[in-house]
């Protein structure tokens, strides 16, 4: 594979279609916030940190909703473990998009990692999967911001992007980081 290549704010994100867990599917392109669509990209379900993550989000999606900001965390994890996930990790309500294809993720500047084995969570890694990432999207299909990340640790907290999101709807604060001809 080649590197990721980053995205960046006001242009347009890439294509992406993912089956969720509770049935139906994600596509960025169909969604209407009145705001923003968040996407957490996480690593699956062999990955403790991201359970930790996604119990929090899920904690917040009565903030987020109120913001008129859509969410959603997708994995290159199967349909199976996709369930495992919400079930294991008490997740009733956020959206759970698997089946992740690995050339879309580098397509949306996502770092791949390659599978070690069990973790201490007692899961299996997969073969390959992608590594953490964050992006806000404009509801014109445009990215607005991104963090992406080639390790499970140091992520953004959501109480952090709810904070920035209030900021930036209040004065109208334009995305950053688009200058491309440098």
């Amino acid at each position: 594979m080649t590197n990721p290549a980053p995205l960046f704010p006001r242009q347009p994100v890439p294509p992406l279609h993912v089956d969720l867990a509770s049935g139906g599917s994600f596509d960025p392109a169909s969604e209407k916030p009145a705001q923003f669509t968040l996407l957490v990209f996480y690593r699956g379900l062999h990955c403790p940190i991201c359970k930790t993550q996604l119990k929090e989000l899920e904690s917040k999606l009565d903030e987020f909703d109120k913001r008129g900001v859509a969410v959603v965390a997708i994995s290159s994890d199967t349909r199976e473990r996709a369930l495992q996930t919400t079930e294991a990790w008490g997740l009733t309500r956020l959206r759970i998009g698997y089946g992740l294809d690995l050339a879309v993720a580098r397509r949306w500047g996502l770092f791949v990692s390659s599978g070690r084995g069990m973790t201490s969570a007692g899961v299996e890694e997969p073969a390959r999967f992608s590594e953490p990432a964050l992006y806000l999207i404009r509801p014109d299909g445009t990215l607005y911001f991104g963090s992406v990340q080639t390790m499970p640790f140091a992520r953004p907290h959501f109480s952090d992007i709810l904070a920035a999101i209030d900021y930036v709807l209040k004065n109208n604060y334009p995305a950053r980081g688009e200058a491309t001809d440098v």
